[in-house]
């Protein structure tokens, strides 16, 4: 005889549903907020990634554009 009590299941009943109760209950609402807390995270960060993108891309158009604007050496001349 050993000294450890048996365990004891006080819901018989809950040891065949917990996956089905799990799957359609609580389960299913944790899975879809943990989706939607990724699917956040995910455009949050490639924010923040496509920021420096972003950037630079109006550094070269403020380049392009703009260099159109500033006098040429042949204008500077004729005065």
């Amino acid at each position: 005889m050993s000294n450890h009590p048996s365990p004891v299941s006080r819901f018989p009943g809950f040891r065949k549903l917990w996956k089905p109760a799990l799957a359609t209950g609580a389960g299913g609402a944790t899975l879809a907020i943990w989706f939607e807390e990724i699917v956040a995270f995910a455009t949050e960060f490639i924010g923040v990634l496509l920021l420096p993108l972003l950037a630079g891309l109006i550094y070269l158009f403020n380049i392009y554009v703009f260099k159109s604007a500033m006098p040429r050496a042949e204008d500077i001349k004729k005065k």
